[in-house]
């Protein structure tokens, strides 16, 4: 390709659109002489004389007409890519964003990002997807089809951006006529009880739940699983079965069924939820209003998490 630089692209659009080397060397600030040396590369690059002179004034000939408006998208990208300016308002945004989500979030975290969301962006669309979608959550950052992921894995995966939201303690949940009565919930009894797990689909390994388990050395009896969290609730009320979960999912459902809360029987750490993304997207700014209306969300939730100086 012929040498031509921003300077002389430049001059040439400016040269299109006044017919005047005397106007052009005024607005570049440039001589005459120079812009006069760049016209005739110009019409060299170009094999047309761009210029022609009719009585006092210069006109465009056939050929340089058809280049204004190529030349302006070439100036357009080439100040895109020295000056790159992410112009994003949410109240006019017209975008998609995509939350990875687990399922037990849905019923009372979802409902807060969402009502954030649409208060701040009325003409953009919000969607939740499950974890496993599109060949999993990592994958669907690094490619870009999804914006954010809420979890609370205990090791997150290290390659992408981590920002703490907030922290839940784990609970246990059964119906109000459980056998097990209120603060008879021991070692002993959580160990002899039957239990209820939800293990959703292309789950891997014993998730969150059971790392906790396994780390505090009390073992469990599963006698029933489920696909989906939402389901728990309703089947603990017509069971018999204890269900280890989390303090707010607990919490949203003892408010609304015949259920009650029983700690958990030996002392745990909190789960922490945070958000993850990909270096793709950190510096957008569409993506950082999106994690600012999550952590906003997780901060009317739950306290800010207590972090390591």
């Amino acid at each position: 390709m012929p040498n031509c630089d921003a300077q002389l692209l430049r001059t040439l659009y400016t040269l299109l659109t006044e017919c005047s080397v005397s106007r052009t060397a005024e607005l570049l600030g440039q001589t005459q002489p120079a812009v006069s040396v760049a016209l005739r590369r110009l019409r060299e690059l170009t094999g047309d004389p761009l210029l022609v002179r009719s009585g006092s004034r210069m006109l465009l000939t056939s050929h340089a007409q058809t280049l204004i408006d190529p030349v302006a998208q070439a100036l357009e990208g080439i100040e895109q890519i020295l000056h790159p300016m992410d112009r994003f308002n949410p109240a006019t945004t017209r975008q998609t964003f995509r939350i990875s989500t687990p399922d037990y979030l849905s019923v009372f975290f979802v409902p807060a990002i969402v009502e954030r969301f649409y208060a701040q962006a009325p003409l953009a669309t919000l969607e939740l997807t499950h974890l496993q979608a599109e060949g999993g959550y990592s994958r669907g950052l690094e490619e870009g089809y999804l914006d954010l992921v809420i979890g609370n894995w205990r090791t997150p995966a290290d390659h992408l951006h981590l920002q703490p939201l907030c922290d839940d303690d784990l609970v246990c949940l059964m119906r109000d006529e459980h056998p097990i009565r209120p603060g008879e919930l021991t070692q002993e009894a959580y160990t002899r009880a039957d239990h209820l797990a939800v293990m959703t689909h292309n789950a891997s390994g014993q998730g969150t739940i059971g790392a906790e388990l396994a780390g505090s050395g009390l073992a469990r009896r599963v006698t029933t699983t489920l696909p989906y969290f939402c389901i728990a609730p309703y089947v603990l009320v017509k069971s018999n079965l204890v269900f280890t979960t989390t303090r707010s999912f607990a919490k949203h459902y003892s408010e609304l069924l015949p259920l009650r809360i029983e700690p958990f029987p030996v002392p745990a750490q909190p789960l922490r939820y945070y958000q993850l993304w990909h270096a793709r997207k950190h510096r957008s700014e569409a993506s950082k209003w999106l994690r600012g209306v999550v952590l906003a969300a997780a901060r009317a939730i739950a306290p800010e998490p207590s972090l390591p100086g």
